[in-house]
């Protein structure tokens, strides 16, 4: 392996792990807000314990995002210093807005919030984690502006004399028709796993019998939240869907590895493909699918991998423009899955604890708590195949991978780095996962009675 793959493993190892704090930090500063604001209009004691129950997971799960984050950055010179140099005016408006705007809104908040349970007015209190919570999905905007960019770049020009991107327009940037669609898209996704979390949870506690009716309110809440937020993604995924055919039609055709322009064209749910000879030997389809999903008509038009193939050697030069195509296609077949499922799932048990009651075996618990794997396997394919469906572009027509890796690193370096961040991100794994099931095992503590806020004044993780 030379020091493009070995980079690219690198950079797709942390960037994977590091997400799969994301969705769930933007979800659970969504859910622990809404308990607030329940608590704050009832009076209901039910929720304060279930704000601050749920309040201690996501302060955990915030802290590993924020350590697993700072590696991002630090890649870019480390690994991609042709990359940073060539689009480096574009692509660090969006994030010096996300660090010095959104992170330092929802940091700032947060720490209200922890400290300030019983020195700040109860409004005042329950702003603090509003703002927490739109300063994280303002981070998630910004990060997606900066990656949609690479996507489908706008708003820039190319300088001949230095021969690099700059920004021209930043409003085009931030209103990129591709940010549009993956705001929601992932927004969503983000819903739907921290809702499968705290729904899983809440499952394990009513299977050991455990402050039953506390976490059955909790579990109702998270399997609404999921199926709403499933059927977001869908919708949102159709859109985006669109677009991606519109701006990336070799991604759309690898994902459905369709080798010739079609009309009405199936979508393809198993396939045996011939990558050399671009064919498949076997393809079982739903008629018309893939059309309706890239067009929005039966009798649309998409362009085949070889058609596009050849289009882009006559615009672009020699070369092979194809990503691979396996795992194009399997990502994107099993992101769909895992995430289908993660909404039958809710909808399961949203019919299962109706009117009062509890599912009568544990059988769906145990599922529940499988479930709380799914939506992070669809995120982490989700990206895998936007991230991959690109090659061998880092940026969509201008800048190939290849060109963007450090020239000044060998092998040794990036493999050294590639094993000592493989190794520290199994070591706070193990210190995420072992927080997470003290704090939950512990579980809500009981209020003291003619409390308004909780009256401690130890942090949030020490109640």
């Amino acid at each position: 392996m030379d020091v493009l793959d070995l980079s690219r493993w690198q950079f797709g190892i942390t960037t994977v792990y590091h997400f799969l704090f994301v969705p769930l930090t933007i979800g659970l500063s969504i859910i622990v807000a809404g308990l607030q604001t329940a608590w704050h209009r009832t009076k209901n004691p039910t929720y304060l314990r279930l704000t601050k129950f749920w309040g201690k997971l996501f302060l955990i799960n915030f802290a590993m995002g924020v350590v697993t984050g700072i590696v991002q950055e630090f890649q870019f010179g480390m690994n991609w210093s042709d990359y940073s140099r060539f689009v480096g005016d574009v692509f660090g408006a969006p994030l010096a807005m996300e660090g010095l705007m959104a992170f330092f809104l929802e940091s700032t908040f947060l720490g209200l919030w922890i400290f300030g349970w019983d020195r700040l007015p109860p409004r005042l209190h329950l702003m603090t984690i509003w703002l927490a919570a739109i300063g994280t999905n303002l981070s998630a905007y910004f990060i997606l502006a900066a990656n949609s960019w690479m996507q489908h770049p706008v708003g820039y020009r190319m300088n001949p004399e230095t021969g690099r991107a700059e920004l021209t327009d930043i409003w085009a940037v931030l209103t990129n028709s591709t940010t549009l669609v993956t705001f929601p898209h992932v927004i969503f996704g983000a819903f739907v796993t921290a809702g499968a979390f705290v729904a899983g949870v809440s499952a394990w506690k009513l299977l050991k019998k455990k402050d039953v009716e506390l976490f059955r309110v909790s579990a109702r809440v998270a399997l609404a939240v999921t199926l709403v937020a499933s059927a977001g993604v869908a919708f949102s995924g159709h859109w985006q869907a669109q677009i991606m055919t519109e701006q990336q039609p070799m991604k759309m055709a690898a994902a459905e590895a369709l080798w010739e322009d079609e009309t009405s064209a199936g979508f393809s749910l198993f396939a045996v493909g011939d990558v050399e000879n671009g064919r498949n030997h076997v393809n079982v389809q739903i008629p018309y699918g893939l059309s309706l999903l890239a067009t929005n008509t039966l009798d649309g038009k998409v362009e085949g991998i070889n058609d596009v193939q050849a289009r882009y050697e006559a615009q672009y030069g020699p070369g092979d423009y194809r990503p691979v195509v396996g795992i194009a296609y399997w990502s994107f077949r099993l992101m769909i899955g895992f995430g289908v499922l993660a909404g039958l799932l809710a909808l399961a048990g949203l019919w299962l604890t109706r009117r009062g009651r509890l599912p009568g075996g544990p059988w769906f618990h145990r599922l529940a708590v499988i479930g709380i794997g799914l939506p992070f396997l669809a995120n982490s394919l989700g990206w895998i195949f936007t991230e991959m469906g690109r090659q061998p572009w880092t940026v969509y027509g201008i800048m190939r991978t290849a060109a963007a890796v450090s020239p000044g690193v060998d092998v040794t370096e990036v493999a050294l780095t590639l094993v000592g961040f493989t190794l520290l991100y199994a070591v706070l794994a193990v210190i995420e996962i072992r927080l997470l099931l003290k704090f939950i095992k512990i579980g809500p503590v009981e209020e003291q009675s003619g409390t308004e806020a909780g009256t401690d004044t130890a942090p949030a993780l020490s109640y």
